[in-house]
Parts: structure tokens; sequence; C-alpha cells
């Protein structure tokens, strides 16, 4: 097209950018501006103004600002911790992307993808058996990574793009989001728990005909309503968490090389749950960043049983705890990781060792593009 018409496109494309970049907030300023109400209602209309026992207002008001602090921060900080993105280990060097971008489809492109995820910690596929990679990023995917289309990024460890935070849930901020869901649903049955009695009084006539026997009533409502979504929501992740497994995952049961296996991740249930709060408790409950691992690699059921699993025959383990991700040149088939043993240690064999030790060669690899 003419420049003058290329420009006005482009500059079109860009205020449409940024009118979605805003209308993806509105689920969050609805979020805050109900948090703001409720702090209103709750605090003036109703402990202020309503309640008439002293201590009974006292005690409703400390509980109700510690939960409110703690449903604030780890709203906060699910909404504001970036994605962590794939390091560049897994980042196609510039010659790669040339040769893939140059070759036909085929086995040359197989042998260039297989050059630059050897000495990578890979051990899941697509489902023809190709090694994932992502021709948006032009990177190998890390195991349970996924490219977000709403962020246009891969996705460390990625759960779910949520509307609601307008944030992608993955590895860097699961932990934070879970938080979230516990407190504000604590956050709403204690609202609801010491709303109720007033609610009541609404109904019988028991309470003055003021303002605040509106606002009194709408809390109820709003606490009991929200209690309902949140306490499904927050067992449906407590239940993933527990089987070490992302929602994606559930709809999709990872690939290894070898075979599917939807409990691939699950190391038992303690170290399913330290694999995303940590092994410190003292910060289990605050919303601080604590999960295990860099979200790049992860230990996994198929190799090194862990006793607390039923006996799952071949298959793959892979940890790497290095903060610079300078993963060894060799396969991790034999890793130890931190959260099977205390002492992690790489197997020095060679190539043909590890081919006889799995008992089947790789298979062949075909790219396929996966988003």
């Amino acid at each position: 097209p003419p420049p003058a018409a290329a420009r006005s496109a482009g500059a079109w494309c860009g205020v449409r950018r940024r009118c979605q970049r805003l209308l993806y907030w509105v689920p969050v300023l609805f979020i805050s501006s109900i948090l703001c109400w409720s702090y209103y209602a709750y605090v003036t209309q109703l402990c202020l103004l309503t309640m008439t026992n002293i201590g009974e207002k006292v005690v409703c008001l400390v509980a109700y600002h510690i939960f409110f602090m703690l449903f604030v921060w780890s709203y906060w900080k699910t909404i504001f911790t970036l994605p962590m993105n794939p390091s560049k280990e897994f980042h196609l060097s510039y010659s790669d992307k040339e040769s893939l971008e140059r070759e036909p489809r085929g086995e040359s492109q197989q042998e260039v993808l297989r050059r630059a995820a050897k000495d990578l910690p890979i051990y899941t596929r697509t489902m023809s058996g190709a090694i994932r990679y992502c021709d948006r990023c032009h990177l190998v995917k890390p195991d349970r990574c996924h490219h977000c289309s709403v962020c246009d990024k891969c996705i460390l460890k990625m759960d779910h793009h949520c509307p609601w935070v307008n944030n992608c849930v993955g590895f860097s901020n699961y932990k934070f989001f879970l938080l979230f869901l516990a407190y504000s649903l604590l956050y709403c049955l204690f609202i609801a728990a010491t709303d109720l009695q007033y609610f009541i009084k609404f109904w019988t006539n028991g309470l003055p005909d003021t303002q605040a026997k509106f606002h009194i009533m709408f809390l109820f409502f709003a606490a009991a309503m929200f209690s309902v979504s949140l306490s499904s929501l927050f067992g449906y992740h407590c239940r993933l968490v527990s089987k070490n497994k992302s929602t994606l995952e559930v709809f999709r049961a990872p690939i290894f090389r070898h075979r599917t296996d939807k409990n691939g991740f699950s190391l038992g249930f303690s170290k399913n749950l330290r694999q995303v709060f940590g092994d410190e408790k003292k910060y289990w409950l605050l919303p601080v960043f604590s999960s295990l691992g860099d979200g790049c690699s992860f230990p996994t059921c198929l190799v090194n049983q862990d006793p607390e699993q039923a006996s799952t025959p071949g298959g793959l383990n892979s940890a790497s705890k290095n903060e610079n991700h300078l993963f060894p040149a060799k396969p991790l088939r034999d890793s130890q990781s931190h959260l099977l043993t205390d002492t992690p240690s790489w197997s020095e064999t060679s190539a043909e060792a590890e081919k006889d030790k799995a008992g089947m060669s790789n298979p062949a690899l075909t790219m396929e593009n996966e988003t």
C-alpha cells in the first residue's frame, strides 16, 4: 500500500490496541469498585453507625481490616507480578532461526530443533512427538510453558489468563492467585457471618429506617453470592495443587517422550504443596514469592519414584535450580531433584548408555507450531 495508507493503518492498529488494553482493565475496576463500596458499607454503615455494642464493634473492625489487608495485598500481587518468560537458553540463536526459515519442513527442520533442544531440560512433546516450538516467540518451549494469545508471549507454567486480574496466572504468581482466592473467600464469609443478624433485623423491621438498611441488605447479598462462586473456584484450584496440575493440563494431559501421563508431574500431596508454597511454612500464608524451582524445569514421578506415588513405569525426571539457567550439556534423565532428594547430582553417562537406559530412542521429531 502507499506510505500514507500504511501509516494510517498502523495508527488505527495502535489505537485499537490501546482501546483493547483499556477494556482489559474493566473487570479489575469492577472488582475494585465493589471492594471500595464494601469497605464503606461495612466499616461506616454497619460497624460505626449500626452496631451499638462497643466490644462487637472493635472486634469486627480489627478482624475486618486484617482480612481486607490480606485480600488487597494478594490481589495486588496477582495483578502486578509480571509473568515469567523462558530464559535466553530456550530462544533459538540467530543462525538457528535462519536455518529454520530457510529449510523446508522435514528432516532438516527436525535437525535444527533437535540441535537447539539437545542440552535443555525438555521432556514433554506435542501430540505428534515433536519438540514444542513457538513460532511467534521463536523459542523451544520449556515443559509446562504455553503461549498466551492475550499477552502474546510464552508464559512459564501457564495456568490460564484471568480477566479478573488482567494478567496471566503462571509460575511467578500462581501462589498469589491462590491466596487471592483464599482471602477473598474468607473476606466474603466474614462479612456474611457478621452481617447476618442485621440482615435478619432488616426483614423483621428491627433496624431504624436509615440509609444503612440498604447497605446492610446489599452487603449480605453480595458477600453470599461471591462466597458461593469463590468457594467452587478455590476448591478447584486446591485440587489442582494437590495433583500438581495446571488448568491447561487438565484439558490436555502432558505428553512425555514415551507416552501421555496426566499425573506425570505429581510427586505426592506434600511435595506438590511445597512446589507451589515452598519449604518455609512461615511464608505460606503471605503473598511473597516462595515457590520452588525456576519455572523452566520440573521434577516428575516417572523416575526416582516418590513413595507417596503409585509405581509408574518408565519416564523422565528433570530439575534445574541454577539461577543463571546454565543447563548442563547432557540429558537430565538421571538428575536428582531438590524435591526428591537432598543432594542434587548429575550422572556422567554417554549418549549410548542413556539410550540403553531409557529402553528406546527418542521418537522422530517433527516441528509442530503450537499456541
